[in-house]
């Protein structure tokens, strides 16, 4: 069934202003969003399911936004759940997108971009994901991000873990390792950051864990830091880019021959077809070694680093 004009109805969602653009840049309307995520609805729903939801939305002529808080006039049908942040320094009721009528309304206020939490509502405490965002430098080319994928790979096998692999949607690449629900956030965060150092370590000359971006030097960042309560767009989700990419999964042995580009809402659902890649090719929950957590913990954290060091050199500057 196809959403023709204004003021139909899906799933007990009423749509209005289907036809108007969906951002600037984007080659799409609202339409084409609605369209695309009920398209992917059996793929995208598990990867949202029971997690904490933000989403970037794009009110018409207006700046995109991050929404954490649900709205006041949020049906009262959609599942809820109220978490401190601690940032802000009060609770935060956060949306659950488990189901189809959810993800319709979310589409027809206009939500673009979804990034779910690492941990789910069951287990608040434990994450489901190490993640690697690799994030090229700003003018960099897409293949230096995948260069540096493949070494996050490798420091993977050298440790015995697999990840999955997808575009970021925007210019970068994100790896995704399951873990089980031995480790607490802490030790998962010390794993990644050791697979980071890793990484690294394998080339230099293109890789980076330099948090603060004038120390970069022009390589790829290995972002150790989606931990503990961050959030990450999920797969199959749209970005607010120009051409309403999307963050698509991929076999390690397509990344070379792809660009983020390839994979908009108009042309993902055909490189899809009937398959569902993200779930396929997710390895099995694996567990940590001690030895990878503990090497790890000897890592300092980037943003704690990046804060004091910042200080540092704001004294030295005024000195």
């Amino acid at each position: 069934m196809s959403v023709k004009s204004g003021g139909e109805s899906r799933a007990g969602v009423t749509f209005t202003h289907l036809d108007d653009p969906l951002f600037g840049g984007a080659d799409a309307t609202k339409r084409d969003l609605v369209e695309y995520l009920d398209a992917v609805r059996d793929r995208i729903i598990p990867v949202l399911m029971d997690r904490p939801l933000s989403v970037i939305r794009v009110h018409r002529g207006q700046e995109a936004f991050m929404q954490k808080n649900v709205p006041k006039y949020t049906p009262e049908w959609i599942p809820t759940v109220t978490l401190w942040a601690e940032t802000s320094k009060r609770d935060v009721s956060y949306a659950l997108c488990n189901d189809r009528r959810t993800l319709l309304w979310f589409a027809n206020q206009r939500a673009v971009e979804y990034h779910p939490t690492l941990a789910r509502i069951d287990r608040p405490d434990r994450v489901t994901h190490l993640v690697l965002d690799l994030d090229p430098p700003e003018g960099d080319t897409f293949s230096t991000a995948v260069r540096t994928a493949h070494l996050v790979r490798v420091a993977l096998a050298e440790v015995g873990l697999e990840g999955a692999v997808k575009t970021s949607g925007a210019k970068g690449v994100h790896v995704f390792v399951p873990i089980d629900d031995h480790a607490p956030p802490e030790d998962a965060a010390a794993a990644t950051r050791a697979i980071a150092a890793r990484a690294e370590r394998l080339d230099p000359e293109i890789a980076t864990t330099a948090f603060m971006k004038e120390d970069r030097g022009g390589k790829v960042f290995v972002d150790s830091t989606r931990v503990g309560g961050a959030t990450v767009v999920s797969a199959y989700s749209p970005r607010v880019r120009p051409g309403a990419t999307v963050s698509f999964p991929l076999r390690w042995d397509e990344l070379d021959a792809v660009t983020p580009a390839d994979f908009t809402i108009h042309t993902a659902l055909e490189r899809l077809g009937e398959a569902d890649p993200w779930a396929t090719q997710m390895p099995d929950p694996q567990r940590l070694s001690a030895g990878l957590i503990e090497e790890g913990h000897a890592i300092p954290v980037a943003r704690v680093q990046a804060m004091h060091e910042g200080k540092r050199r704001a004294r030295a500057r005024r000195s």
